[in-house]
């Protein structure tokens, strides 16, 4: 189940949400929301009231060089915000959440 969550999002707008005691999280695309509930939880010992997700389309970008077009792309990625319960938190490896606002 931990290999489902890939890393902790520690982006401004995400340390913003923390405080509310949402957290975003980088996942595995193939999986849904049921299994990212069960592997936070099982993961960090809380208990997740909810889960949004979202997938990032990756950027396309170009340009041109001695070779020619040279054309690339970033890779997508799926997002989860999760919502804990009042009173829960997690632990971002040390992140002060309180001057995140």
């Amino acid at each position: 189940m931990q290999y489902i969550i890939q890393k902790p999002i520690l982006s401004e707008k995400a340390m913003k949400h923390t405080a509310d005691g949402r957290y975003v999280f980088q996942v595995i695309p193939e999986t849904n929301k049921i299994e990212i509930k069960k592997a936070v939880e099982e993961m960090f010992e809380v208990k997740v009231k909810s889960v949004r997700t979202l997938i990032q389309k990756p950027k396309y970008s170009q340009r041109y060089t001695r070779k020619g077009l040279q054309r690339g792309k970033t890779a997508h990625r799926k997002k989860a915000y999760i919502t804990l319960h009042p009173g829960f938190s997690i632990d971002l490896g040390g992140i002060d959440t309180a001057t995140a606002e």
